[in-house]
């Protein structure tokens, strides 16, 4: 995918930005290599920089040591040899600008956009310049999908869906004929139903058991796991994508429960958290009728408030979403006023998950997520269909 030079410039004028700086050093900034449409194979062992000013050509500045390495991008071609010259250039390429959008986030309150290290945007700072978060434009031109990528995404959510529907009952399989299973086993089972339906994830799913499922980021391994029992809860989650170029992620999470009679707290608490993830939904629709969106971190307030009205708050630990992309944790506005306070607002073309969440210190965690993906026109299309509105009751006979 080639860079588009006349809608970043556009963007910046709308912004009042005098450019965007562009820079990495041995794959540091990988946002900046999505953006520029980096192309595989390329190497690149010096620092790099790519200048887009808001009008006029823009200007690629590399070391002399791999003259031809970036011709793929258009622009003005500008070699370095020492940093004396590196810098020298780098003061003449911007010398009519004040304002440099870089991938930077003011006291790194969003991390997935500091990717600058200090020195380097003290290095700019020292040529005059004031340096900006180009927080906004990463959104607009590396976190919106394609209509490839959507068709994709909902391929991959199938798929999850199908293996997830099949892990549970085989896990009723497997506790009718009294066979011994675990978390891990299940994990395992999922993990080649992956490989089977051409999916690829950086990390196995997890299958969490009664006081396991009360951690959120619990992950049964060969050496450490519980094993399944009738009468336990059991929650999975699960994150993948096609195995083709350009994919993008898909992820979810369901609870059940191995028998027919989950006990009165199970039920409390998994309404609570259907009840906050369905907020959260309602709210961006009503945004979506007016043809708004909210910032990312007046989600969470939606869905943390119902949470804690039902005096559950301090059991929910995490933020309630994060965008999805070619990685499952995103570079665009995540559902956040927790962990970061996230001030973009989400807009068309981007997806997030809606995961609200309560952890009940050794008892269980009940969490339930959802995909969002944002229209064109606004309108808010839910994926993980069917959305899950009761626990999961597995079948494990008498």
């Amino acid at each position: 995918m080639s860079i588009d030079i006349a809608g970043i410039q556009a963007a910046l004028k709308d912004y009042k930005i005098d450019g965007w700086l562009m820079y990495d050093f041995q794959g540091g900034n990988p946002i900046a290599r999505k953006v520029v449409g980096w192309k595989e194979g390329t190497m690149l062992t010096r620092r790099w920089w790519f200048w887009i000013p808001p009008s006029g050509e823009p200007v690629r500045l590399h070391s002399v040591i791999e003259p031809t390495n970036l011709d793929f991008l258009p622009g003005k071609k500008i070699l370095f040899l020492s940093w004396r010259d590196m810098t020298e250039h780098l003061r003449e390429m911007m010398r009519d600008a004040t304002t440099i959008a870089m991938e930077y986030s003011p006291q790194c309150a969003i991390p997935y956009l500091s990717r600058v290290d200090a020195g380097t945007i003290e290095l700019i700072q020292s040529l005059g310049k004031k340096v900006v978060s180009s927080k906004d434009l990463v959104q607009f031109f590396e976190s919106r999908w394609s209509e490839d990528q959507l068709a994709m995404h909902h391929e991959a959510e199938r798929k999850l869906m199908a293996i997830k529907d099949g892990a549970y009952a085989e896990i009723g399989a497997r506790l009718r004929r009294g066979q011994r299973t675990t978390e891990y086993d299940i994990q395992q089972w999922m993990w080649e139903r992956f490989e089977a339906e051409n999916l690829t994830s950086y990390d196995a799913p997890i299958v969490a058991v009664n006081e396991n499922s009360g951690n959120p980021h619990y992950g049964p391994t060969r050496e450490k796991h519980k094993e399944i029992r009738k009468g336990d809860f059991v929650l999975i989650d699960y994150w993948a994508k096609l195995k083709k170029h350009d994919s993008v992620y898909a992820d979810y999470t369901w609870t059940g429960f191995c028998g027919r009679s989950p006990s009165q707290r199970h039920h409390e608490v998994f309404k609570v958290v259907i009840g906050a993830r369905d907020a959260a939904v309602e709210y961006l629709n009503q945004r979506a009728a007016r043809k708004e969106t909210p910032y990312g971190w007046e989600v969470d307030d939606v869905s943390r408030g119902h949470i804690e009205s039902k005096g559950y708050g301090k059991f929910f630990i995490h933020r309630t979403g994060h965008n999805i992309g070619l990685e499952v944790h995103g570079n665009g506005a995540h559902i956040d006023n927790l962990e970061t306070q996230d001030d973009r607002k989400l807009i068309p073309r981007t997806c997030f998950s809606i995961e609200p969440g309560v952890y009940l210190p050794n008892e269980f965690g009940v969490r339930s997520e959802i995909d969002v993906y944002m229209g064109d026109n606004f309108e808010i299309r839910v994926t993980g269909q069917p959305i899950q509105r009761e626990l999961v009751l597995v079948d494990v006979g008498d």
